[in-house]
């Protein structure tokens, strides 16, 4: 069996990723492993090309978000008591899918958990699923976490 040394878990602070953030925090305790949190800001101008906008719509300020993003990432930490693991927090800007299966190479992830929006039928058919695309895509092995249901 493979040593697990670093959990990546991407959120994007929604309570789909919350159970999956609990989730690799526990399983880092057990394999005494890295926690490695990350948020990807989406670029704007990545998801509305210029050819669909006749007139350029100001976004918000991509500094503020990545400013907000660490913010986010901090609160995160505090409010789901992960001090204790000394969380590696990080942010990147791009594509989510991309960034994270960037981020999961880039930093020798072992595993990367990540939280489902748990989409059936015509939702999953017209949407498409990131978590799917991750299972594909990433270079390590991906444990999907649905969301309870209450």
């Amino acid at each position: 069996m493979s040593t697990i040394r670093r959990i990546l878990v991407p959120t994007d602070f929604g309570d789909s990723s919350a159970p999956a953030v609990r989730l690799a925090a526990q399983l880092a305790d057990k394999f005494h492993a890295e926690l490695v949190i990350l948020h990807v800001v989406q670029d704007t101008a990545l998801v509305m090309p210029e050819a669909v906008m006749p007139t350029p719509v100001p976004g918000p300020d991509l500094g503020e978000l990545v400013e907000s993003g660490k913010a986010g990432l901090a609160d995160l930490v505090a409010k789901m008591n992960l001090g204790r693991f000394a969380p590696k927090l990080e942010v990147r800007v791009g594509s989510p899918v991309a960034e994270i299966v960037a981020a999961a190479a880039d930093l020798k992830a072992d595993m990367l958990c990540v939280g489902t929006h748990g989409r059936t039928g015509l939702a999953h058919l017209l949407l498409g699923s990131q978590a799917e695309r991750l299972v594909r895509e990433s270079p390590c092995p991906v444990l999907t976490v649905k969301p309870p249901h209450g």
